[in-house]
């Protein structure tokens, strides 16, 4: 890229991200944007998808955090955000970095507190969404099988 300046590590929305891999790539590196999210990020700020993430300027770098904290308004589908139709705020919007683990360790607490299905397997530490148990999914310590003794 010529007149750019290249930095191996880049700072997107509160995580580092590395500067040698692709942007739809390197933005996958945030906690809550997925490979369909970054390139539709990409698309929206209006940079190429096969450009180093290590070689956007500060104005660009600002417009993507721009983009991602507000994707409804640049044009990204309220279907491709994942937090549609918030049961606190009642709007859809996309939720990265620690707001994401938080907003998620919330989700869990509250199917707890009010003893739904899913909230009493993660409270059990069992198995949430349907798989088998009878032999997968066994943690803890293991007991030996004892030997019939000989003679």
């Amino acid at each position: 890229m010529e007149g750019r300046e290249y930095r191996a590590i880049i700072r997107i929305a509160g995580t580092d991200c590395d500067g040698s891999r692709r942007i739809d790539h390197g933005l996958r590196t945030i906690k809550g944007v997925g490979l369909n999210m970054a390139r539709a990020v990409v698309k929206a700020a209006g940079l190429p998808l096969n450009m180093r993430l290590g070689y956007l300027t500060d104005e660009e770098v600002e417009k993507i955090e721009k983009i991602l904290e507000n994707p409804i308004q640049y044009g990204i589908p309220e279907w491709m955000l994942n937090r549609q139709r918030d049961p606190e705020m009642g709007i859809s919007r996309h939720i990265i970095g620690s707001d994401w683990d938080i907003t998620v360790r919330f989700d869990i607490e509250k199917m707890k507190r009010i003893k739904s299905w899913k909230g009493v397997r993660h409270a059990l530490g069992l198995k949430v969404r349907g798989q088998r148990t009878r032999t997968t999914g066994r943690k803890g310590k293991t007991i030996g099988v004892v030997r019939k003794r000989r003679g």
